[in-house]
């Protein structure tokens, strides 16, 4: 029986991005569904009853949520095909502590730059690019966090890129400035076909982050 894989999703979303590449990087055919995240489907609230968020990734009907996980779940799963996250236990572990990292300090510090005003908007600047010029550390010399290829914690930090031009833009700084190395490592990637179909335009989060300040009543 063939595979029946869904993912369920909202096109801004970085973190529905990974799982796209992840997707696209084994070659899983998967039908996408794209969610209104103000009027949560069914389906959704069904899959993911504790969070309510997406990604979810539904294989053979069975929901698989957070997308470090669905990730991991997707190497697993299609081992197959190009490994996304080293064979070795320690630089696996490694691996998980950077997206946790990523996914705990880079997403705050974002969100934080257009919600806010003032000195917490200055300071949630400095922590972004704090948490870029680490992330350049861990990067050094390699083409990719993975080394030679893509992998795990690439997946995790390339969606943030095309919110970069909204953080850039609204922040009023320049990350190939602050950090060139990670532009570097952006251009890279993009260069694959899993990452450019799977990323969102950055004019197009721009536009979409402008509508939510206006939402919530953000100036």
């Amino acid at each position: 029986m063939a595979d029946e894989v869904k993912l369920l999703d909202s096109w801004p979303s970085m973190f529905g991005m990974r799982v796209r590449i992840a997707l696209a990087e084994k070659g899983v055919a998967y039908e996408y569904v794209e969610e209104d995240l103000s009027n949560k489907s069914p389906l959704l609230l069904q899959m993911n009853p504790i969070h309510k968020k997406i990604p979810v990734l539904v294989h053979n009907g069975k929901p698989i949520c957070e997308s470090s996980i669905i990730v991991q779940y997707i190497d697993e799963v299609w081992s197959d095909k190009v490994p996304l996250l080293p064979s070795d236990p320690y630089e696996r572990a490694q691996a998980r502590f950077w997206v946790d990292f990523i996914d705990k300090k880079l997403y705050d510090a974002g969100r934080k730059i257009w919600t806010t005003k003032g000195e917490e908007h200055e300071a949630s600047k400095k922590d972004l690019i704090g948490v870029l010029k680490q992330l350049e550390e861990v990067l050094g010399e390699k083409a990719y966090f993975g080394g030679e290829c893509l992998g795990f914690v690439d997946l995790a930090l390339v969606g943030f890129s095309t919110w970069f031009h909204t953080y850039e833009t609204i922040g009023n700084f320049s990350t190939e400035a602050e950090c060139p190395k990670i532009v570097g490592w952006m251009k890279r990637c993009m260069q694959k076909e899993s990452v450019s179909k799977a990323l969102a335009d950055p004019k197009k989060i721009y536009d979409f982050v402008l509508q939510m300040k206006k939402k919530f009543g953000i100036d």
